[in-house]
């Protein structure tokens, strides 16, 4: 019975930590999103192919 418990509590903590991590990372590219002076990714169309990438 205690392994069938902690199966589950890991199974829990695991789809709550991933949950949140999703969150917070969809709250940051909503944020840069908005930012007009962030950093531009080298696939945007109006930046360089040979700059440096956005997210070093």
């Amino acid at each position: 019975m205690q392994a069938d418990s902690l199966v589950i509590a890991l199974a829990i903590f695991t789809i709550t930590a991933v949950g949140v991590f999703a969150l917070i990372s969809k709250i940051r590219t909503q944020r840069r999103l908005r930012e007009e002076n962030s950093t531009k990714s080298t696939l945007a169309a109006d930046k360089r192919s040979d700059g440096d990438p956005a997210d070093v």
